[in-house]
């Protein structure tokens, strides 16, 4: 093994709000980023990233030109 070669960051991981699985993520999300639960398929949206949070997103309306 080369020490001087560089390790991968550890994969992140979240529960899913709506099913309590737990959601790998492979790299550090964005605060606002929508992540797919695996399980259950809810969007979820990352609300905070330091501590790793997901709340469900919210569902997208047409605003006809209102």
């Amino acid at each position: 093994m080369n020490p001087t070669a560089s390790t991968p960051p550890p994969a992140l991981s979240v529960e899913c709000t709506e099913c309590a699985a737990s959601i790998t993520l492979e790299r550090q999300p964005l605060c606002g980023e929508i992540v797919r639960c695996r399980e259950c398929r809810a969007e979820l949206e990352v609300t905070s990233v330091s501590p790793l949070r997901v709340e469900l997103a919210p569902e997208v309306e047409e605003d006809w030109g209102e």
